[in-house]
């Protein structure tokens, strides 16, 4: 074999001239092997997480085997000059790699230059310590392919090589065998990753399917311990949790969800409610207790009302992995239960109720009064909130000009519909003038249940029909999908000796059916969840009669009955006209009667009530006046 890095002339004596660089990436040894002492090498380690694994263990053994690879290979001519570690996930992006800080809570004996950026960063110095690095697997460096090749090639440009303990070193420039067993490695290592990843995933909805929660009970709930099925981990004491209602925070949820339901009011707004009486509504502890603030807050509301747990139904998923710094996922990546595995603590059409709120009250505050987050802010709109552009389906805001308040929509150019003029202005004194007859008919008038029945003698009840066809009919392509996957599998199984043919065959045909079931099992969720609202005249007759000037109320009480029918404003600019709707439902029947009292009455009373929400008199409409 011909030595290379032998020469009849002394190498020094070679002009190297300006414009030459570091060897990198070369077939032979080049790239900072010395041949005037030993090489120095820097030793890069890794473990992945700080309550899994004990890095005082896994770091020094990870360091002796390097060393001893070393020794091996190259007896008396490597030393290791610099030791860089991190205890974090292999399966972060490099960008993210290199800025924790577990290893402060434990004492390692080796001592540290750094993670992984400071090594890639002090390799591109012309100064640097080391002339190789050293791992004691690939996998050590990265659990992702495309990262560990990522790190390999940066040093392999700057003329630094990176070996690893479980693969021969040797300097010869024949590295064709190490790279194809290192990919492979690599690849095998990802492999094992993400087959553990989707066994666990699978562990978890079968978890999840099973009524076991997952980390610690919300609010309103207790964690009751059930022995671990497992009897090793059993012995150990090892235990899962169910949840079960806390009778002194579960009905402090109930009136949360019926607060939101009900009364439309903002997570703000809800907690400064509770916050009169912490006795009664005992606010959250966090974990840390440390960071508890012994009071009710936005966060904490908003927390408790997008909990899908309070249904009975067990969710898993909902959030992301520490490694993501705890964000909320997406609704489509959550793992639900097939059926309720816990007792509920509100029904499924409330929380869903609630959610619809948040939705409607974007970008609004429950607050009356100026708005304080706006500078300048002298004075405020009753009407808020309720009004919306027909056009373009905003809000439209409130504005004083000339001693008179408007309502006005003023979209962006680029957000303007065809059709929509520049701005739209409507005069507040007829709209106060118009809702407050719409009320004094509709809602408390002695005649308000006769013209009921005569507008839902005229409404269409085919819609009705229709959504109860179209379950139908998904229900049963559902059962006849099912039923020819069910035939495709008979028969493989009837099959003696399928071919490799007919069994492709097989797998495509199932799984053109699966997608088509999921498909329609979609559908099926979106019709049972838009289930028409069937009318229910009876309601009107729990609110009072008589005569109320909306015009003339606080503007808290004014709210407070607005919010609670749930009132909607939809302006018509063909017609000139404002569409008016409200919403009653027996869940919220109380919180009106309570807003309707007290709105009769011209003052505040009954301010605070528990609650429930509406939808049965059908959308009717006055005529305001558009500015001069």
């Amino acid at each position: 074999m011909v030595d290379q890095t032998r020469s009849p002339i002394p190498l020094d004596v070679f002009t190297r001239g300006t414009h030459s660089s570091r060897s990198a990436g070369l077939t032979g040894p080049g790239g900072g092997v010395r041949s005037d002492g030993p090489l120095r090498v820097a030793f890069a380690g890794r473990t992945s997480t700080e309550d899994k694994q004990d890095p005082t263990l896994s770091l020094p053994r990870q360091l002796a085997n390097s060393q001893t690879a070393l020794h091996t290979a190259l007896p008396g001519r490597a030393v290791i000059v610099a030791h860089f570690y991190d205890i974090e996930s292999g399966r972060k992006d490099l960008a993210a790699r290199g800025f924790g800080r577990g290893h402060e809570r434990f004492t390692i004996p080796i001592p540290r230059d750094g993670g992984i950026q400071d090594l890639l960063l002090e390799a591109a110095q012309a100064d640097r310590r080391f002339d190789a690095v050293i791992c004691e697997s690939v996998d050590r460096i990265a659990r992702r392919t495309y990262v560990g090749t990522q790190i390999e090639n940066t040093l392999e440009k700057l003329g630094i090589p990176l070996w690893a303990s479980d693969e021969p070193i040797a300097l010869n420039g024949k590295r064709s065998s190490q790279v194809l067993t290192r990919r492979v490695k690599q690849g095998v290592a990802e492999w094992y990753v993400l087959e553990m990843l989707e066994k666990a995933w699978g562990g978890f909805e079968v978890h999840t399917e099973q009524g076991f929660n997952v980390g610690r009970p919300p609010y309103g709930y207790l964690a009751q311990k059930v022995p671990h099925p497992v009897a090793a981990r059993r012995e150990q004491g090892a235990t899962k949790h169910v949840l079960a209602p806390d009778p002194v925070r579960g009905p402090v949820v109930e009136t949360i969800f019926e607060i939101r339901a009900g009364e439309r009011l903002g997570y703000q707004a809800i907690a400064d409610r509770l916050n009169r009486d912490l006795d009664r509504y005992p606010p959250p502890v966090a974990t840390a207790k440390h960071r508890s603030v012994g009071r009710w807050t936005y966060s904490s509301v908003r927390e408790v009302l997008t909990n899908p747990k309070y249904t009975g139904y067990m969710v898993w998923n909902r959030k992301a992995t520490t490694s993501a710094r705890g964000r909320n996922n997406p609704p489509e990546a959550w793992v639900w239960s097939s059926a309720p595995t816990h007792p509920a603590l509100v029904s499924v059409e409330t929380f869903t109720d609630a959610q619809k709120v948040a939705r409607d009250r974007e970008g609004s505050r429950s607050r009356p009064g100026p708005n304080t987050a706006q500078t300048g802010a002298r004075r405020s709109y009753a009407l808020r909130s309720y009004m919306v552009c027909g056009l373009c389906g905003r809000r439209m805001f409130g504005k004083e000009s000339r001693g008179r308040i408007y309502y006005i929509c003023r979209p962006a150019r680029a957000y303007r519909p065809e059709g929509h003029p520049a701005s739209i202005w409507v005069r507040e004194e007829p709209l106060m003038a118009g809702l407050t007859e719409f009320f004094n008919r509709e809602i408390f008038g002695p005649h308000r249940c006769e013209r009921l029945h005569v507008l839902l003698a005229r409404l269409d009840d085919s819609h009705l029909h229709e959504h109860r066809e179209r379950l139908a009919a998904v229900e049963g392509q559902i059962v006849e999908l099912k039923r020819r996957k069910e035939r495709v599998l008979d028969s493989l199984e009837a099959a003696d000796q399928p071919s490799p043919a007919f069994v492709n065959s097989i797998n495509e045909r199932t799984t053109r059916i699966g997608a088509e079931l999921e498909g329609k099992q979609a559908v099926l969720r979106e019709l049972r969840e838009a289930v028409p609202v069937a009318p229910c005249p009876e309601l009107l007759d729990r609110c009072p009669t008589g005569a109320v000037d909306l015009g003339l109320l606080p503007e808290v009480t004014l709210r407070r009955l607005l919010d609670a029918f749930a009132v909607q404003m939809r302006h018509d600019l063909d017609g000139d006209q404002v569409a008016v709707q409200v919403t009653i439902t027996p869940e919220t029947a109380d919180t009106q009667l309570r807003a309707a009292h007290a709105a009769i009455a011209g003052d505040g009373d009954g301010a605070d009530g528990d609650h429930a929400a509406v939808r049965v008199v059908p959308p009717t409409g006055f005529e305001p006046a558009l500015p001069p």
